[in-house]
């Protein structure tokens, strides 16, 4: 089976082929084709792959190329992990952000919005490639913002584009841990879109231990999501929201955060892994390494601003390992070898959520067969979670729009619709910065 990793010179790639060489299973991946754009980036984080893969028997062939059409010729699944711009297009998204007072994060508010238009064009030329050059491959979307970018996806591709993210899992395995369950026999009931959900019950053998842990205070500061939104608010939503929320919940704190920090996260990763990307080729030295230590420090430093305002510490060391390549080869799995499972997943919402339409892309558990992912039957999400769902799908929409028709005055009106910004005046100032950053934007008329 072979598995192409768009992206395939991204700094996680790593994590996703240590994974397969974990999966000794009938119907594995045996070939791994990895396509970027840049071919110093490809090198380097194939001699990691190649340390990995010494003295593991049967380990996936790992293959490299520049030419996307190749790569993506004859693929089972396809995986995207792109970056459109790289990670200087991260940074200066966050700085021309900042400059106006409002958040620059790079899935969530003008920061999201810039990464969109910039990433959804590519993403809509990779989905017309794969129905031409590979129309029964699987595509995995990792790429930013993932359910915008798989929605996206989804108009060329319908169900066999599905997206992924980390953070419901790890989300999940902490609110586990402070009931002291094994992830493993609980149910995550996580409803939302990507990085804008909440879990709103844990359920084990049919019984929801959430409000046991709402009702303990001391059990729901123990836990980095407690630490961050405290105790009370999260007691006041009567769910746990995935940190992402803390943007929009804690918005003045995390923008003065960013503003006064010494480099914004953009700014330090494309420095650090700048790095890394000139210690893996250097001869002589273990590139694997290199990406090992690197990736210790990226894992510790993860939203650090936001740790910051509101005094939560340091992350605890179980948090420190991602979770997305464990996604990626459960859902690889269950289609490939009809291993029947139920994972959180980006896909369309069908009848899901009532106040959204059937194609809008939202995030949930799914029951995954060789049939795809389907998502599961599900209450309504109160009030207050519906309309900030609805108004952040509203922004995607708006998006979508621009990045299909190429108007400017449509790329206005996603900022301006954002909740993150405040006035339409500083949506066109933002359009007027991120179009002078970013060549990827010129289509902007």
């Amino acid at each position: 089976m072979r598995l192409t990793i768009l992206g395939g010179g991204g700094f996680r790639v790593p994590l996703v082929y240590g994974a397969l060489l974990g999966d000794r299973g009938e119907g594995r991946v045996t070939e791994v084709v990895l396509h970027d754009v840049d071919a110093g980036r490809l090198e380097a984080v194939t001699r990691v792959l190649a340390e990995q893969a010494d003295r593991v028997p049967d380990a996936p062939v790992v293959r490299a190329t520049t030419d996307l059409d190749d790569a993506l010729r004859g693929a089972d699944f396809v995986f995207s992990a792109i970056r459109v711009g790289g990670l200087r297009g991260r940074a200066e998204d966050e700085r021309v952000a900042l400059d106006e007072g409002v958040l620059g994060q790079e899935t969530v508010g003008a920061g999201g919005v810039a990464y969109g238009l910039r990433t959804v064009p590519v993403a809509v030329d990779i989905a017309r490639r794969v129905t031409r050059l590979a129309p029964d491959a699987w595509v995995i979307n990792f790429t930013n913002p993932a359910g915008l970018v798989t929605e996206a996806m989804s108009r060329y591709l319908g169900d066999r584009v599905i997206g992924i993210c980390d953070s419901p899992v790890g989300l999940g395995r902490r609110v586990a841990r402070a009931l002291g369950a094994d992830t493993r026999e609980a149910f995550v009931d996580y409803v939302g879109l990507n990085h804008l959900g909440w879990v709103r019950g844990l359920r084990i053998a049919g019984r929801d231990e959430l409000p046991r842990l709402l009702a303990d205070v001391d059990r729901l500061g123990s836990f980095e999501e407690g630490r961050l939104f405290g105790p009370e608010w999260l007691r006041s939503l009567g769910a746990i929201p995935n940190e992402y929320l803390h943007y929009y919940y804690f918005n003045r704190e995390t923008v003065r955060a960013y503003q006064e920090a010494e480099r914004t996260r953009g700014a330090f990763l494309r420095d650090q892994q700048s790095r890394f990307y000139t210690d893996a080729l250097r001869p002589g030295g273990s590139a694997l390494r290199a990406w090992e230590d690197t990736r210790a420090e990226r894992e510790a430093t993860y939203m650090a601003e936001n740790r910051e305002s509101a005094g939560a510490g340091e992350r605890e060391e179980e948090d420190l390992s991602g979770g997305y390549e464990q996604v990626a080869l459960a859902l690889m799995r269950a289609i490939a070898r009809d291993e029947r499972t139920t994972l959180i997943l980006n896909v369309r919402n069908r009848s899901t959520l009532a106040a959204l339409d059937a194609d809008a892309v939202i995030e949930v558990p799914c029951l995954v067969g060789a049939d795809g992912a389907h998502p599961l039957a599900t209450d309504p999400l109160p009030g207050h979670a519906t309309g900030l769902v609805c108004a952040v799908k509203a922004v995607e929409r708006e998006v979508l729009a621009a990045a299909e028709s190429g108007s400017r005055e449509t790329a206005v009106k996603a900022f301006a619709l954002h909740p993150l910004v405040d006035s339409v005046n500083v949506a066109r100032r933002l359009v007027d910065g991120y179009t002078a950053a970013h060549p990827e934007l010129a289509y902007l008329k």
